[in-house]
């Protein structure tokens, strides 16, 4: 059954209960701090390259707009607003945005922070890049999720989903390995069932004018102990969509 906004109660007050552990990179979030570099040299590179930016070396970003969606405490905001963009960091959780100010201006950077979902978002000017990165196995009703965000793009605009393909590989290395055996994530971050495959994130998207560009997957190197982009998209991976 659909609901009429795309928030998850429990996941939002889950990830609340974790607010305090955003900037710790030793912490709950470890493992997104160590995914961090990858994401974001990604999206750096293909924004360039999508709308044609040349000699921006110290804000290569300059004067885009820029959503990031479930921005959690602003680890990706952050980022974004250093390389020059114009940030706005939306969240359900009350908790995450205000840690998420807290930081930004402690490290003296100015994002426009709201406690929001995309359905309700009331904005005079749409975006050129939309963020959701790891977010929508997190979301109630995707249809709506999906096409609020459609919504806010201008035309030839980039959209960003980072999620988890639902495989066996990855029930096995998400759910059983990160958060039973390794202990990288809180119990019960993860539920399986909520995973999207890339054909079916294809397909809901193409509904809402949103076409497919290309994806790439994402895995961990246990020797360097660090995330780097695989052809493989097994589990973790990260899709394009521009907006038709």
């Amino acid at each position: 059954m659909y609901t009429l906004n795309t928030i998850n109660k429990q996941e939002i007050k889950k990830f609340s209960l974790l607010a305090q552990e955003w900037w710790n990179p030793y912490g709950k979030f470890k493992p997104l701090h160590k995914f961090n570099p990858t994401r974001i040299e990604f999206i750096r590179k293909n924004v360039i390259s999508h709308f044609k930016l040349t000699n921006r070396y110290n804000a290569p970003l300059k004067n885009l707009n820029i959503l990031d969606i479930g921005c959690g405490g602003g680890l990706l905001s952050e980022p974004m607003a250093r390389m020059g963009a114009n940030v706005t960091g939306i969240d359900a959780s009350q908790e995450n945005i205000n840690v998420a100010k807290i930081h930004a201006k402690e490290m003296g950077i100015k994002i426009n922070y709201i406690k929001n979902s995309p359905e309700k978002l009331n904005i005079k000017n749409k975006f050129d890049v939309v963020l959701n990165m790891e977010v929508i196995e997190h979301v109630s009703n995707l249809d709506l999720f999906i096409s609020s965000c459609s919504k806010i793009l201008k035309k030839n605009s980039m959209m960003f989903i980072a999620t988890i393909n639902r495989t066996l590989k990855s029930y096995l290395q998400t759910v059983i390995a990160a958060e039973y055996i390794l202990k990288w994530l809180p119990i019960g971050t993860h539920d399986w069932n909520r995973f999207l495959t890339p054909k079916e994130l294809e397909k809901l998207s193409f509904k809402y004018n949103l076409i497919y560009k290309n994806s790439t997957g994402v895995k961990f190197n246990l020797f360097s102990g660090k995330w780097e982009k695989s052809k493989n998209i097994d589990v973790n991976y990260i899709s394009i969509y521009i907006k038709n």
